[in-house]
């Protein structure tokens, strides 16, 4: 093996390691990166492993089909891996052919546990160059199970497109403060201005290192997930209070308007990246380590913004990992959470106030049928129906109720898939 190859098999490594937490949902793929092991490579060798294994999970349903057709009995998790890294190098990144067959089989013979499968991953990826690229139906992109449900609620033609986007890699979107000069930012950062406001950019490299970064001008968000506190409508002096607020973007949001901002979230570890963000940005809130739904504290807000935990399944585009990861059971089980703290939420509203409820999630169950419940169960609120465009919306996302449901498609360049809707408290 030539020491080109063999500079690669680091990173390769550890993408097995990322790719394996992904599927065994140990916490998914930004755990294992920031582990020890990962933190210690080169930043052009983390780079690559990440590449790599955002590859295969956006491309594991070909993948795994193709593989199938070409094994009697699944082989154990490491070589399995080793097999779908191979293939994800060989059909959908910029890997000559020979490296990604040599390199997985070097890697086999380097694990006692993989080592007696180092013919099979050479015969597997041998003939799977000589099939060629497995086809691109979007439908097999997506865990069968959850493909399904996207059928069931928006139809095969849209639940074709969404699925669709799990192969692209997205674009960076980035919300501004409000005084920033978009204009000036966009030619600095040869980026696209959204409606909302959002800059859409195309570069790659540390975001760190962009342009206005350091000045505290502008944070990471998508274009999707900047709406629902712009629906707030807030004015400085409001009182805002952010549910479920890491990793704090929502919260930035707020606290740019002038609003007196409450950020509470129940993993003191992630708000501590809040407190971090809104250092950055010269901006304060109160940051608060509570549960949402039991927190001990009798004061009511002018507006209040609820971010709930969900299944996460309209994030793929940035985590596909969240796909593979998610079971069915886990939808009806958040459900559950959701309900608890919308009601929470509405007890801490003050009369005349609007309440933002939003998901980044795809799961009806999640979204229309939380607002429906709870209107059945709750007379102090009404909803206060979103105008088209509001937010900076696509048109498509609104729904005939008045809420939005965000799909990953309905914008150029795609989308996170969200859903949000407002309510204001009589």
């Amino acid at each position: 093996m030539t020491q080109e190859l063999n500079d690669g098999l680091p990173a390769r490594e550890a993408a097995l390691t990322l790719i394996d937490a992904a599927l065994s949902r140990r916490g998914g793929i930004d755990e294992a990166a920031s582990a020890n092991g990962f933190r210690f490579l080169e930043p052009r060798e983390r780079a690559f492993a990440r590449a790599l294994a955002m590859a295969v999970l956006r491309h594991l349903g070909p993948i795994d089909r193709a593989l199938a057709a070409k094994l009697q009995k699944a082989p154990p998790d490491r070589v399995m891996h080793l097999l779908r890294l191979g293939a994800a190098q060989a059909f959908y990144l910029d890997v000559p052919a020979f490296a990604a067959v040599a390199t997985s089989v070097e890697l086999a013979g380097a694990n006692k546990a993989s080592r007696p499968f180092k013919g099979l991953v050479n015969a597997v990826l041998r003939g799977l160059l000589r099939d060629g690229p497995p086809g691109d139906d979007p439908s097999l992109l997506a865990p069968p199970w959850l493909y399904s449900r996207w059928v069931a609620a928006f139809g095969e033609a849209t639940a074709r497109e969404i699925a669709a986007q799990i192969a692209l890699e997205p674009a960076t979107d980035l919300s501004l403060k409000p005084a920033a000069d978009a204009a000036a930012l966009a030619e600095a950062l040869e980026a696209e201005i959204l409606d909302g406001g959002t800059l859409r950019v195309r570069r790659k490299g540390d975001v760190a290192a962009w342009p206005g970064f350091e000045d505290g001008t502008w944070w990471v968000q998508d274009a999707a997930a900047a709406i629902p506190a712009r629906l707030l409508d807030l004015k400085a002096g409001d009182t805002v209070l952010d549910l479920c607020a890491a990793p704090g973007g929502k919260t930035l949001q707020l606290a740019a308007t002038g609003a007196t901002v409450v950020a509470l979230d129940r993993s003191a570890a992630r708000l501590k990246r809040v407190g971090e963000n809104l250092e950055r940005m010269n901006l304060s809130a109160e940051i608060v380590a509570a549960d949402a739904g039991a927190w001990d504290d009798t004061r009511t807000f002018d507006a209040i913004l609820l971010d709930a935990p969900c299944s996460a399944t309209g994030t793929f585009r940035r985590h596909p990992d969240v796909l593979w990861a998610a079971r069915p059971a886990d939808v009806a089980s958040l459900a559950g959470v959701q309900s608890r703290i919308l009601d929470s939420a509405a007890d801490r509203l003050k009369p005349g106030g609007r309440l933002i409820y939003c998901v980044c999630s795809l799961e009806p169950e999640e979204g229309e049928g939380q607002v429906e419940a709870f209107l059945a169960r709750r007379k102090d609120v009404v909803l206060e129906p979103i105008a088209p465009g509001e937010g900076g919306a696509p048109e498509a996302s609104l729904t005939p109720r008045g809420t939005l449901r965000l799909l990953p498609h309905q914008r150029d360049g795609g989308q996170d898939g969200f859903f949000a809707a407002r309510f204001k408290k009589l």
